[in-house]
């Protein structure tokens, strides 16, 4: 190895082990942590914080980076985690450490005050929390940002490169030009869609087993990975052979189900990442939307496929006889693709979930671009979940203080959502021409499709952005298209719309 750049990965290996740390605080935080642990953990991820930021903004991270800037024999991969390490340096150095520091401590407990204020159903209490967050979001951004350049475009670049506002805006208003119409029109002349049976008494126990089963069926590595239980969905990833996932249980069944194979996507993406990029500033996912395209591609385009249940259904009565000895498959398929406008984000069918996202980034951008009353914003979105979706939350809970993003600071993550959706329905066009995808799934040969995705996407890692991955995988860029075409054809068919 270049003795140049043997010198910056020895640098990276401490700092990646602190960050390492500081995912597996996350992981215990939103798992296993006691509820009074929050403010104590805190200060240790905020140390821990402090220490990571002082190893990437040191005079010997720089000295390293401006060494191995000369060198002209670096491979492929060590110019990728240069480069990686280059940008993430460059993103610290121009905040504060002091700031830094505050900023992660009061990440660490934000997550738990959101918890207790969700299930009180209590935004005022949750509103402080809300405000200094924001107020972090918008000064960091203020540092990093260009001359021109808009606060919200500077969030949107840290999980997706190469979509600002201006994009987004057209590819937003594309979604609701085309969504909201044919909505209205499977309201109005659809056939009726009986999804009642997936509610009811369904044991947290056999959820569990289910759980575990459709995690595995996918290809998710039990030996690589671990699934655990949360009050929101998430999955997280120490390095490609320590990838955690949770889902939560409901006695609406399906939630769970759905949840996990969406973040069983998410943690096939990450297992898939080569052992030669994983621990370094680009061993992980590219971006956040294409990082959604994954599980979205697997929560969807698969798993609301009838063909995916052909070979597994029997697994299905088998956990839930009473439910399901008398349910058809064609019956449950059509029930788990009902249209259904709701207030929950991560239960929302796929015709609707992405105006839920419209809602977060139109939200977002007022949020950090206008002098907007952060107490209305409650009221706000209610207002536009009744213009867009004809519904109106009464509770918090199943408005504002649904999603955790936002009190993890997590502004410019929501659009990646529809992002991925798109993504995936132009991935999934190409794919069916180099194979017979439906067959596939029927035959249960779900390591043909993991294999693709992993020869295609997941092993780069960070190297390639997600207009260049698309660009090499479907020979286009990014285009919504594919995603439009797939959701009128699927549910006008669903709904026997001419």
């Amino acid at each position: 190895m270049n003795k140049t750049y043997e010198n910056l990965s020895s640098i990276l290996e401490k700092t990646m082990a602190l960050q390492t740390a500081l995912v597996l605080f996350e992981w215990d935080n939103e798992t296993l942590a006691p509820e009074e642990s929050g403010s104590y953990t805190a200060r240790v991820i905020g140390t821990l914080s402090e220490e990571y930021y002082g190893f990437m903004t040191g005079d010997e991270m720089g000295d390293a980076i401006a060494a191995c800037e000369k060198e002209t024999d670096l491979s492929e991969i060590q110019q990728a985690v240069l480069k990686g390490a280059k940008e993430a340096r460059e993103e610290l150095i121009c905040i504060p450490k002091a700031e830094y520091r505050e900023n992660a401590q009061l990440i660490a407990e934000a997550a738990k005050v959101w918890v207790k204020a969700k299930k009180n159903e209590d935004y005022d209490s949750f509103l402080p929390t809300l405000e200094k967050v924001i107020n972090f979001k918008r000064k960091f951004a203020s540092y990093r940002k260009k001359e021109g350049q808009k606060l919200y475009d500077v969030l949107l670049a840290q999980y997706e490169k190469g979509f600002e506002t201006e994009l987004l805006d057209e590819f937003f208003d594309r979604l609701k030009e085309e969504i909201i119409p044919l909505l209205k029109e499977i309201k109005e002349n659809g056939k009726e869609i009986d999804n009642s049976f997936l509610t009811g008494d369904y044991p947290k126990e056999k959820q569990e087993e289910m759980a575990r089963f459709l995690a595995e069926y996918i290809g998710f590595d039990f030996k690589k990975g671990v699934l655990s239980e949360s009050a929101h969905p998430f999955t997280t990833n120490l390095h490609n052979h320590d990838v955690r996932i949770t889902t939560s249980y409901h006695d609406k069944m399906d939630s769970s189900m759905f949840s996990i194979i969406h973040e069983g996507g998410h943690g096939l993406y990450e297992l898939g990442i080569t052992d030669e990029i994983t621990q370094t500033p680009v061993g992980q996912g590219t971006s956040m939307g294409m990082h959604e395209s994954q599980s979205r591609f697997y929560e969807n385009i698969i798993g609301r496929n009838p063909n995916f249940w052909i070979p597994i259904y029997d697994k299905l009565i088998e956990l839930y006889p009473d439910q399901f000895n008398s349910i058809p498959l064609d019956q449950f398929v059509e029930a788990i693709n009902k249209v259904e406008p709701g207030f929950i984000r991560t239960e929302a069918d796929e015709l609707t979930y992405s105006l839920h996202i419209l809602i977060r980034y139109e939200m977002e951008k007022m949020i950090m671009e206008e002098d907007v009353d952060l107490k209305k914003l409650p009221e706000i979105w209610a207002d536009k979940y009744e213009e867009y979706l004809g519904i109106r939350p009464e509770q918090v809970s199943k408005g504002i203080l649904q999603d955790i993003h936002w009190s993890q600071g997590l502004f410019g993550y929501f659009p990646s959502y529809a992002l991925g959706n798109a993504f995936g329905a132009q991935l999934y066009f190409h794919m069916k021409k180099e194979m017979d995808f439906d067959q596939l799934l029927r035959d249960g040969k779900m390591d043909v499709i993991k294999e693709y995705l992993r020869s295609h996407i997941h092993q780069y890692g960070k190297m390639k952005t997600s207009r260049e991955i698309l660009k090499a995988a479907t020979g286009e860029d990014f285009t919504p298209d594919y995603f439009i075409d797939y959701l009128k054809e699927k549910y006008r068919k669903i709904y026997g719309l001419s």
